[in-house]
């Protein structure tokens, strides 16, 4: 009954998702990974009347959805320069009150990160499960894309940075070995106390930056993203999408031009229990 009541919430809020952003109008989508993912290709499905659109997976699991359900994939490295997404859709393990998410349960972090910061707005489809006031509260662990060859060092570091007990991830048959991303790296899965947005270091309940035992979202992804033989990081925090094309607009102190989209969602349709969708927009 409780995984039905998940599928479920799943379903109300990918239909919601997909019926409120996508645009039959687009040129190309991103398509995150996961099984939440599984519903908002389906409601494109029903909804696209365009067969020119081309969709961009964040991995294999994700390709494999679009091909099945008779749409158009390309891949992330064969779109043109001059090629921005009109919208990707994707998962979360966690968001937080500010739209932060933790991504990477499914060890597809980094695609996922390109393909975001390549979208004109990013929308995230959960269920209530991953709904929390702040990261790290239900889920356990920040997902990193580590080189192989670096995994020992970077697990050193992340204890200096006050993780508790950083842990190379294995596939599920433990004698296989570590589990092995699209890009032949190994993922760690590191725990740190519920971080902190930067709300919370304005009202004082932190510093934030590691020196008391706290960590505010967007400093300790940083913090980990310098480590040496790390690829990326499972925090997505920053910019929005829209934040960050009109930061571009701008020229920025140099004033060069730079499209890169944001992290951050636009918006979160959560499922509900109840069968309701409650949707979370940035401010």
């Amino acid at each position: 009954m409780a995984e039905s009541t998940i599928e479920s919430a799943k379903r109300a809020a990918a239909i919601q998702a997909v019926e409120e952003n996508f645009d039959p109008a687009a040129t190309h989508v991103g398509i995150g990974s996961g099984t939440t993912i599984v519903y908002v290709v389906e409601a494109i499905k029903e909804k696209s009347t365009n067969p020119n659109i081309l969709f961009v997976p964040t991995g294999y699991q994700s390709r494999q959805v679009i091909v099945k359900a008779g749409l158009t994939p390309i891949a992330f490295d064969s779109l043109p320069d001059n090629v921005r997404l009109d919208i990707a859709f994707d998962g979360a393990d966690e968001v937080d009150d500010q739209l932060n998410c933790i991504k990477g349960g499914g060890a597809c972090l980094f695609q996922e990160k390109l393909v975001a910061e390549r979208a004109r707005k990013f929308v995230c489809v959960a269920d209530y499960r991953k709904k929390q006031n702040r990261l790290l509260t239900n889920w356990p662990t920040i997902p990193i894309e580590v080189a192989p060859i670096a995994v020992p060092t970077v697990l050193q570091s992340l204890r200096s940075l006050g993780s508790s007990e950083p842990k190379l991830r294995t596939t599920l048959l433990e004698k296989s070995g570590p589990l092995k991303t699209d890009q032949d790296f190994f993922i760690v899965d590191a725990p740190f106390p519920t971080l902190l947005t930067s709300d919370d270091v304005k009202a004082g309940k932190g510093k934030g930056d590691g020196s008391d035992g706290s960590w505010e979202v967007n400093n300790l992804s940083q913090a980990i993203k310098e480590l040496t033989g790390v690829l990326e990081v499972g925090i997505f925090s920053g910019l929005n999408g829209v934040e960050a094309e009109a930061s571009a607009a701008k020229g920025g102190s140099n004033n060069v031009k730079v499209i890169i989209g944001g992290q951050k969602p636009v918006a979160v349709y959560f499922g509900m229990q109840d069968g309701s969708v409650e949707v979370l927009k940035a401010q």
